[in-house]
């Protein structure tokens, strides 16, 4: 289990050292293979007790957590800002493209 403890952390702290300039894809990999050391972790766990050292230290890499949801989270918003740009973009763009009917005549009165 102690291997598998260091993995989780090595991963963590690789993600932590470039967080700032991680992509939505590369947190995407990071996410997915940290699960897999957890649930990995977790089975370990229910058959054999872990250390109090080992807690710790499984505490200490979980301590991330909160910077990792914060970069997720900017990353979402940035997303979601963006999506909004363009569905205002399209909005004003099919406004000026609004189809008529070349059929019809306009007709200026001037008095």
């Amino acid at each position: 289990m102690d291997e598998l403890i260091r993995s989780l952390d090595l991963l963590t702290r690789e993600m932590m050292s470039r967080l700032q300039e991680a992509t939505y894809e590369e947190l995407v990999v990071f996410v997915e293979e940290r699960q897999k050391l957890v649930d990995s972790i977790a089975e370990k766990v229910a058959i054999y007790p872990s250390s109090a050292a080992q807690k710790q230290e499984i505490h200490r890499i979980l301590g991330y957590d909160n910077e990792l949801l914060d970069r997720m989270n900017a990353i979402r918003q940035e997303a979601q800002n963006f999506l909004q740009k363009r569905g205002q973009a399209k909005i004003q763009r099919n406004a000026y493209e609004a189809g008529y009917t070349p059929d019809s005549i306009l007709m200026d009165r001037k008095k």
